[in-house]
């Protein structure tokens, strides 16, 4: 299992200065640990916007330094790393970030967007297998070949784009996916095509993080669910006992306002 450790995870953004003064900061994530008492390899993290959803997976991949607390990463603190140990740590990661729109290089076609991290780490001589894999990707995920030379800037709708960042970030074979709402803008039979393209790598060995605001979603993709609320972890457990019996109050309103069929 390759599921971080978090302990007692703290990150306080200090406040911007302004015309009249300096303004107040706010904690992003008030003492959040996650529990690695059970083997399951899909997390999903459940929250409301602002809730610290973002800034947690940032932390975990080490892009944002805590103000206190401790993140592991294959069984090692990042504190406790090394340069070329961070960099190794980074490259077994895959990261799906909230926005396609600023992920994605707007320069290169999907093809070269999808090769990209692979021709990063991999000499001349290995790009065939690179582009071989981006084939097999974004046929995977249904993103028709016709679009495959297009520039992302001009050509692609939000939904698209987000795939194409699936894709990316799943060329390497990561060990651990961090996907941030990597379903927000498919309808619903791409989004089911994109799950599924996620839960065959789990099945294969890789670990996944998920953050979703939606709890349904999070119950089909993750085997164990924590709810963040305000930058404070206030429920977790297996996904079915946190959908049958939530314990915490915004847990149970985020239930109860999701759409029901009469």
């Amino acid at each position: 299992m390759n599921i971080p450790g978090v302990e007692d995870l703290r990150v306080y953004y200090e406040g911007r200065r302004g015309l009249f003064g300096r303004k107040d900061g706010v904690w992003a994530l008030k003492g959040v640990s996650l529990s690695r008492a059970a083997p399951l390899g899909r997390l999903a993290i459940v929250g409301e916007s602002g809730s610290g959803k973002t800034t947690l997976l940032r932390a975990l991949l080490g892009l944002i330094k805590p103000t206190s607390g401790v993140v592991s990463l294959f069984g090692k603190s990042w504190e406790d790393m090394t340069t070329a140990e961070k960099l190794s740590a980074r490259s077994m990661c895959g990261y799906i970030p909230q926005d396609p729109y600023g992920a994605l290089p707007p320069t290169l076609n999907v093809l070269g967007a999808v090769t990209e991290p692979w021709n990063i780490v991999h000499n001349r001589a290995e790009r065939a297998e690179g582009v071989r894999r981006a084939k097999e990707l974004l046929t995977e995920l249904k993103l028709p070949e016709e679009m495959w030379n297009e520039r992302v800037r001009y050509s692609l709708s939000g939904g698209q784009r987000q795939r194409v960042a699936v894709a990316r970030a799943l060329i390497l074979e990561p060990k651990l996916l961090l996907a941030d709402e990597p379903t927000a803008m498919q309808d619903v039979s791409t989004r089911a095509e994109v799950l599924d393209a996620l839960n065959r790598r789990v099945r294969s060995g890789m670990s996944m993080i998920l953050v979703t605001h939606d709890l349904l979603l999070a119950g089909r993709a993750a085997e164990r669910i924590a709810v963040l609320y305000k930058g404070e972890i206030v429920e977790e457990g297996e996904s079915q006992a946190v959908l049958a019996s939530p314990r915490h109050g915004y847990t149970r309103a985020l239930l109860a306002a999701l759409p029901r069929l009469e």
